[in-house]
Order: structure tokens, then sequence, then C-alpha cells
């Protein structure tokens, strides 16, 4: 265990009793003895002059000497640590409805990227702002390019959140990374972000399911037909509707109406959606219309259908895992 120091060299020049700073290679640096944690606090002070040496040593021991006095500890969390902190702290977010769970586990899958590349038990307080500068590089080597650029992005993002937290806890010496800029992604006007199925791939679609639960299939039994014909119909719900996957696991059938309109002389059936603000990813509410509502309407008489028949004993409902909420 390192002891306080008691006699100078010419190289070292004392601050207060405490601290000194002192010269290795053309840097100066600053050490001060840390009573209660019975070590050394140590930082480069990033000049060769050495009155600015003196300067910065003296702000670098009144900030510590204040941090003491407030019952803060000097030596740092791992990353890990601090990565396990803001994790915890935003879970009072999903408790709270600010966000959801979904939007947690993103949030947890960006920060192990981050913790596969700075490393788990690096020193919080001995990272610094350029130590992400090659993030962007090392995610598309490790990926083998098969990650977008936006998904990289958004984990820089969700880093210098985290870095903003602990930064406030004072758990880091710097509010974010310096990450590189990164080119505009070019998406031309034809582009559409959350792009829906074109007539003939609907049709692929649709008829690749009917073949699936095909009565013709004799190597299925009626347990199994039920089952593939509710997973069929949620399917072809996801392809009308272009919902997330959050909102329509939680979508209860309150939240839609069936609505019968003639078209040309056509009678088609649409689904009027209510997405709910607390089942949003992005905490908005909406209502939007979709065609496909008989998809609804036979899921529903499936769901029932599962529930009260014979065929199915109630342990192979909790198997199965089908709750239709009302």
């Amino acid at each position: 265990m390192p002891l306080k120091k008691q006699n100078y060299t010419d190289e070292e020049i004392p601050i207060f009793d405490e601290a000194f700073i002192y010269k290795r290679g053309v840097y100066w640096h600053f050490r001060m003895w840390l009573n209660n944690e019975r070590k050394y606090a140590r930082k480069s002070l990033r000049t060769r002059s050495k009155t600015t040496a003196i300067e910065k040593g003296k702000e670098a021991y009144l900030e510590i000497f204040a941090n003491r006095k407030m019952g803060k500890t000097y030596f740092s969390l791992t990353t890990k640590e601090g990565v396990n902190q803001y994790l915890e702290h935003r879970k009072k977010d999903v408790e709270s409805g600010l966000i959801v769970k979904g939007r947690h586990a993103t949030i947890k899958t960006h920060l192990q990227h981050f913790l596969d590349f700075i490393g788990k038990d690096t020193k919080l307080k001995e990272l610094e702002r350029i130590d992400c500068e090659d993030y962007f590089y090392e995610r598309m080597k490790k990926s083998k390019n098969n990650v977008k650029q936006v998904t990289i992005q958004n984990e820089q993002s969700t880093i210098n959140s985290c870095m903003k937290f602990l930064f406030r806890n004072n758990e880091t010496h710097f509010e974010a990374f310096d990450f590189k800029k990164l080119p505009k992604v070019d998406r031309n006007n034809e582009a559409i972000r959350r792009a829906t199925f074109t007539n003939e791939e609907y049709k692929r679609i649709y008829k690749a399911l009917r073949t699936y639960c095909a009565k013709s299939n004799k190597k299925i039994d009626e347990d199994e037909r039920l089952t593939r014909e509710i997973v069929r119909h949620y399917i072809l719900i996801a392809a009308s509707s272009g919902l997330r996957l959050g909102e329509q696991r939680q979508l209860r059938w309150s939240d839609v109406d069936i609505e019968r309109r003639k078209t040309n002389g056509k009678q088609r059936i649409l689904a009027k959606i209510r997405v709910r603000a607390e089942t949003s990813k992005v905490r908005n509410s909406r209502v939007f219309y979709c065609r496909g509502g008989e998809h609804f309407e036979r899921l529903k008489e499936l769901t029932q259908q599962l529930l009260n028949n014979e065929w199915f004993n109630q342990q192979k409902i909790k198997n199965r895992r089908i709750n239709p909420q009302s």
C-alpha cells in the first residue's frame, strides 16, 4: 500500500500539504494523497509549462478537496458499474411510463456494444473524450458491415446519454465522447422509412400462410391447425397495419373498430386502430385505418375457440400464452 510522500525531488513541486506536481517526460502531472482511500489521486495536467501546471494543480486540488467534503470518493467506478447505474436509473422511467420496456432493452443492447468496445473493467475517470473516435470503425468491422450506419448513430447517442448521466453524478471528467462525424445517409425523396408491402409481396405472404394452415396437410392435428390459424392472422394483421411489435402485442379488442365500406361496388372491411400512448414506443397516441379488418374478426373467433374448445385444456392454453385482452 502506498504511503504519503514526505520528501520531494527537484522535479516535484508541492502545491498544498497533501498535493504536488511532477514532471514525467515533457508533461507535468498532479498527485494528491487521499487519507480516507489510502491512495494517491493522479492526473495528467497536459501542459509543458511549469507556471500553468502549478495553476492547474491548484484547481485539481480544490476540486478533489470539495468533493471529499461532500463525501465523494475519488477512485472510479468501472464502465460496467457505471452502465448498470444508468440502466437502473432508466428502469425508473419504465416504471413511471416515460419509456416502454422495449426501449429499455434497446438501451441495454446499445450499452453492451459500448462495453465490448471500451472494456467493462476500464475506470470511468480514466476515460478521455477521444476514446470512442474509432467506435464506428470497430462496430462495422466486428459486424462485417452488416450493421446500418443509423444503428451505430443511435448507439452513439445512447452512449453519450449514459455519459451525461454519469457526469452529472461526478463519475466522469467529461459529459460526452467526441465521436467522428459520420456522412449523411442519402435516402432520396422516394425512400419510405417504414415501407409497406407491395401488392405482390402481400399476395406471396398470404398464399404462403394459406399453405401453412391448409387442411390438406394430414401431418398436423386439429390442435396444431388452430394454433397455426391464430399465427396466420396475427402475421396478416402485422403485414396490413404496420404496427410495431410492442404495439401489436399490447393491442386490446376495444382498441379496434371494424368498418365496412363500399368502393366501386366492392365491399372493403377496414380496421380502425387506436394505439394508446402508453403502448407506443414514442409515447404518442394515434388513430389510423388499415385494410384486412376481416383478419381481426377471424382472430377474435379463433382465440375464443381456443379458450372454449374441448381440444385444449387449461395447461395447454397456459403453455401457449394466448390470452386475448378485453
